[in-house]
C-alpha cells in the first residue's frame, strides 16, 4: 500500500511513543530497535510531532574545509531533496569525535525551511535556538554551542548512523519531544490507520487510573481489558 499524503498527516496526529508501540504489533524489529537514544533531544519540546523522509548528510566542524566556502554544499543539497518521496528531515551525522561546532544555526534551518523541509536532526549540537524557534523549525541534537567552527558538509544522502539509530536517505522518520524513531515504510499506512485503535485500547486502563478508584480488583479487570484490545488489534495487523 504507497503512502499518502493523507497518511503522514494521519501520523503526525500522534506522539512518537505512540508510533513507537503501534509499529511494535507488527514484530518485524527487536523491540529495542529503530528509534535514536537519549543523545537526541528536542530542542523545542513544545512544537507538535514532525513526519518526514531522511535527507542525510555528513558534518565536520572542527577542522578548516579544503577549499570553497561553509555553506557551499547548502545548494547541493535542497537539490536533492526532489530525490525524496515527501517532505524531508534533514538528518546529520557529525563525524568529529568530540564534537566542535554547532551543525546547524539560522541560515542552514532557514533554506531548509524554505525548500520544504519539516525539521532537522543531528548527532551534533545546535546554536541560535531562539531565531530557530521563532522559525518554527522542529529541530533535534544533543546539545547546543555558540559557535560553528569550520562547519562543511561532507557528504550528501550517505547512510548515517545517529543516536544509535541506522539511517537511509528516504527513511520514513517521526520525531517529537520524546525523540526519533524510524516507520517501516511497508507498514507505514497501516500504522496511521491502527494508532486510534491503539489509543482507545489504552484508554481504558488510563481512564480508570484517572477516575480515582482505588479498587484494585477493578483496576486489574481494566489493565486486563487494555491488553486485551491490544492482542486483538495486533493479531489483526499481523494477518
Amino acid at each position: 500500500m504507497a503512502l499518502s499524503s493523507a497518511d503522514l498527516k494521519l501520523l503526525a496526529q500522534y506522539d512518537t511513543p505512540t508510533i513507537a508501540n503501534v509499529i511494535e504489533l507488527w514484530d518485524l524489529r527487536r523491540r529495542s530497535a529503530g528509534y535514536m537514544d537519549h543523545r537526541i533531544r528536542a530542542c523545542f519540546p513544545e512544537m507538535p510531532p514532525i513526519v518526514g523522509f531522511a535527507a542525510t548528510a555528513t558534518m565536520r566542524t572542527a577542522a578548516r574545509k579544503a577549499e570553497g566556502t561553509a555553506y557551499g554544499s547548502l545548494d547541493d543539497q535542497v537539490a536533492r531533496f526532489s530525490e525524496l518521496p515527501g517532505p524531508p528531515i534533514v538528518v546529520f551525522q557529525d563525524l568529529d569525535e568530540p564534537a566542535a561546532g554547532a551543525t546547524f544555526g539560522e541560515i542552514m534551518c532557514s533554506t531548509y525551511q524554505c525548500f520544504g523541509a519539516v525539521g532537522i536532526i543531528t548527532s551534533g549540537p545546535a546554536r541560535d535556538l531562539d531565531q530557530v524557534r521563532r522559525l518554527g523549525f522542529p529541530a533535534f541534537s544533543n546539545g547546543v554551542v555558540c559557535s560553528h567552527g569550520y562547519s562543511h558538509i561532507t557528504a550528501i544522502h550517505p547512510t548515517v548512523c545517529v543516536g544509535g539509530m541506522e539511517v537511509r536517505p528516504g527513511d520514513l522518520l517521526h520525531a517529537d519531544a520524546n525523540g526519533v524513531c524510524n516507520i517501516p515504510t511497508s507498514i507505514a499506512p497501516e500504522v496511521a490507520q491502527a494508532a486510534a485503535e491503539f489509543v482507545a485500547a489504552e484508554a481504558v486502563v488510563i481512564d480508570f487510573a484517572r477516575s480515582g478508584n482505588r479498587d484494585a480488583k477493578a483496576y486489574s479487570a481494566a489493565r486486563r481489558e487494555t491488553m486485551r484490545l491490544i492482542e486483538e488489534l495486533g493479531q489483526r495487523v499481523r494477518k
